[in-house]
């Protein structure tokens, strides 16, 4: 349904969308190869994504031993997980508007009391902005389901929704749909490691770097630049000028340039109808909600795919649904956690479908006794897991940089 090279539509007739259940006004579209593309592929040469960006000649079928056998266990395995996991995957558009309206309804009065607070003094403020960010949370992965298409039945509306709840959280939804498109077609393929996910380097590539790019690697590592740093810049300043974008993702772009003039005419609406003083409150307050939104929202993607029994496997050996079910976490929150979290946790579930909606996820999960060999992680585990930063390919685990200095010292 998706090109894996660009995350747009894939062209087809109106004829057969209807055939496949969709309707015929739709005009699938599909990225061409570029000319680069084509010369590359001309020369036996193909495009990985990983750390260090070489080209590397393809491995046809025929050289793998068993490769028949292995395709024909991958075709019998996805039809295996389509059967389980269809039967969750379409939308109650009324329970969608409902969650949708709670969350915003509770993020509106958050934001009440939090102006209210000001009047206090700004350690009130940084008291509510806590569950206020929650809720920010929870509309990120309300908007999140919108780019998969999973929470309304009708595209268009998944897309509208999607745009504007995601100007709440300061982020341009076309571009991080693109991006996140990107992460669950190669989640964790060595090989293709896509731009959205938390950098993650292997033993070989870490030893093979300077010492000022290891020192930079340790830096992004770090848990708390990594969570109070990094994850709140890339909502407030990334999302604003994303400067590695190619200039050929032009609905990205008026994504970006949209997003950031709305949000400019927000704050001069505000600035005109408030004054100056209420707007510098307001966006005290909004910076206090970025700070620990993005840290929550940090946290929340490192335990998805970060955990010592994860998924890395190079583009031989990986397989989508070993990915989802071995390389996504199980997350075991307290329930109000899960709540606010919209079920994110059951991210293998996801991962397996991105088709089903947040609100199906736990009853997926509960009916489905294949799913239950996922990686249950618990919020101590989690937090544990912030330490993990190298794979070690021959180990088959994610280690700290404690565990590599001792190995390297070993061998």
């Amino acid at each position: 349904r998706w090109c894996w090279r660009c995350g747009r539509r894939r062209r087809g007739s109106p004829a057969s969308a209807r055939r496949a259940g969709r309707p015929g006004s739709i005009r699938w579209r599909r990225c061409g190869p570029t000319e680069a593309g084509r010369a590359s592929r001309a020369r036996g040469e193909y495009p990985v994504h990983g750390s260090s960006g070489a080209r590397v000649a393809p491995t046809s079928a025929a050289a793998i031993p068993g490769a028949l056998d292995l395709l024909i266990r991958k075709a019998a395995s996805q039809e295996r997980w389509r059967a389980i996991l269809t039967p969750y995957e379409r939308p109650d558009n009324r329970r969608s508007l409902l969650q949708l309206a709670v969350t915003l309804v509770l993020y509106g009065a958050a934001w009440a009391l939090l102006l209210r607070s000001v009047e206090v003094g700004y350690w009130a403020t940084a008291i509510v902005a806590l569950p206020a960010a929650g809720l920010m949370v929870r509309l990120i992965i309300i908007q999140h389901d919108c780019s998969h298409g999973s929470y309304f039945t009708s595209q268009r509306v998944c897309n509208a929704v999607g745009t504007v709840v995601a100007m709440l959280s300061l982020t341009p939804y076309d571009y991080l749909k693109r991006i996140h498109v990107a992460h669950h077609a190669h989640s964790g393929n060595l090989d293709r490691r896509a731009g959205g996910d938390i950098p993650t380097l292997t033993v070989a590539e870490y030893a093979a770097l300077g010492w000022w790019r290891r020192l930079g690697y340790r830096l992004i590592r770090n848990p708390f630049v990594l969570m109070g740093v990094l994850t709140p810049l890339q909502f407030v300043v990334v999302h604003r000028f994303p400067w590695g974008m190619p200039r050929s993702w032009t609905r990205e772009w008026r994504s970006v340039w949209g997003t950031n003039a709305a949000l400019a005419a927000v704050l001069v609406g505000i600035w005109l109808v408030v004054g100056v003083e209420r707007l510098e409150q307001i966006l005290i307050i909004q910076g206090m909600i970025m700070l620990y939104g993005g840290a929550f929202a940090g946290w929340l993607t490192h335990t998805q795919h970060q955990f010592e029994d994860a998924y890395w496997h190079r583009f031989g050996a990986w397989d989508y649904f070993d990915a989802g079910l071995q390389g996504a976490s199980w997350l075991a929150l307290p329930k109000p956690l899960q709540w606010l979290t919209a079920s994110i946790g059951l991210h293998h579930v996801h991962h397996l479908s991105t088709r089903i909606p947040n609100y199906r996820l736990q009853r997926c999960h509960d009916e489905n006794p294949e799913l239950w060999s996922a990686h249950r992680i618990t919020l101590r585990d989690g937090f544990k897991a912030l330490n993990l930063a190298l794979w070690d390919e021959r180990g088959g685990k994610l280690i700290s940089f404690g565990e590599y200095r001792r190995l390297a010292q070993s061998t």
